[in-house]
């Protein structure tokens, strides 16, 4: 409790300077809905007229100006106490969606439905196919797919914390839908179903053997594999969601899919440890980042791409730009994405 405690805390000490910091000066995103979208800001429409809805959240997203055919989708989902907006802005998938040319939808959580702004991971109905949170997240991909006839092969999804969770979630309850998915300083699928679960589970780790957690997932929907590939980015000093967490959703994944216990390699990646487990293929079905010394928020090179806040931090590394790499979505090679990008900057 002591370290939920002083997320809480931080959140309330900065969240509100951070999102007054934002176009507009607006501390909170409007509520009020009229049209069927509403522009809030250059790079974000407000969507209302997608359905079923069951977990009632808000929709916003980026089309880019020149969209090519068939383009690709990223879901991002935020942390606790941030907005679409926000956590768009410090991770800067919009700024590099315009430039690739993919679509970028941002679902974000209700005060009313979580007081913390967090998405309910740890609820049987919001991890339920078809029900709640997850419904709603599925119900907003349909609408996108079908409005920009979207490449159905190139549908990801990716978050931070909360958002990390329903990560995991959205991989379990719908894997036929999401190529793949990165989740940072989040938590395997089903680690909890109440909030005093979530809280243990937080603090201590998923203690669930690596063939229960791989069958939650196997049992959240009817399909037989192959599986999305997976993206896991956690600090060794996070101190609200313990890195155990980590190696559990790793756990869970790599007996879903059949991979070796040890990695296929492991290497540095500006200064960061970076493993890879391959497929029988040959693919890299499932990587992870492990963050010397790093808290908990979304690791963050500011010099390339977005802008620091709560829980979007420096760390000399760019998580959305290697997860759009691990995506397929660009090429970071010999830093050509963090040249241009500085070189925008200036």
């Amino acid at each position: 409790m002591g370290r939920i405690g002083k997320t809480i805390e931080e959140l309330n000490r900065y969240g509100q300077q951070w999102l007054a910091a934002l176009p507009g000066g607006q501390a909170e995103a409007p509520v009020a809905v009229v049209d069927a979208t509403t522009t809030l800001q250059p790079e974000l429409v407000e969507v209302t007229d997608f359905e079923p809805n069951p977990g009632q959240l808000r929709m916003f997203v980026h089309v880019p100006k020149r969209l090519p055919a068939r383009p690709a989708l990223v879901v991002v989902l935020h942390g606790c106490r941030q907005t679409a907006q926000g956590y768009d802005l410090g991770t800067g998938w919009s700024q590099i969606a315009e430039r690739d040319g993919f679509i970028v939808c941002l679902p974000e959580q209700r005060g009313g439905n979580n007081p913390q702004q967090c998405f309910n991971w740890f609820t049987e109905r919001s991890t339920t196919r078809g029900s709640g949170e997850a419904g709603s997240i599925a119900a907003m991909v349909e609408h996108l797919a079908v409005a920009h006839d979207v490449d159905r092969k190139r549908i990801f999804v990716t978050g931070l914390s909360a958002g990390g969770a329903m990560t995991a979630t959205m991989l379990a309850t719908y894997p036929e839908v999401f190529a793949a998915g990165a989740v940072i300083a989040g938590l395997p699928y089903r680690a909890a179903v109440s909030v005093g679960g979530a809280l243990d589970v937080m603090s201590n780790g998923d203690r669930r053997s690596a063939a229960d957690a791989a069958d939650a997932v196997r049992g959240a929907s009817e399909h037989a594999g192959p599986w999305p590939r997976l993206s896991v980015w956690h600090g060794t000093a996070d101190e609200t969601v313990t890195k155990d967490n980590a190696a559990a959703l790793i756990a869970q994944w790599r007996e879903l899919t059949g991979v070796r216990s040890a990695p296929s390699r492991e290497e540095s990646v500006r200064g960061q440890v970076h493993r890879v487990w391959l497929s029988a293929t040959g693919a890299e079905q499932i990587e992870e980042y492990e963050l010397a010394d790093f808290g908990h928020g979304a690791p963050l090179d500011v010099a390339a791409l977005g802008q620091a806040g709560p829980f979007l931090l420096e760390a000399g590394i760019s998580s959305t730009l290697h997860i759009a790499e691990f995506f397929g979505l660009g090429s970071r090679h010999d830093g050509i994405i963090e040249r241009v990008l500085r070189a925008a900057r200036v």
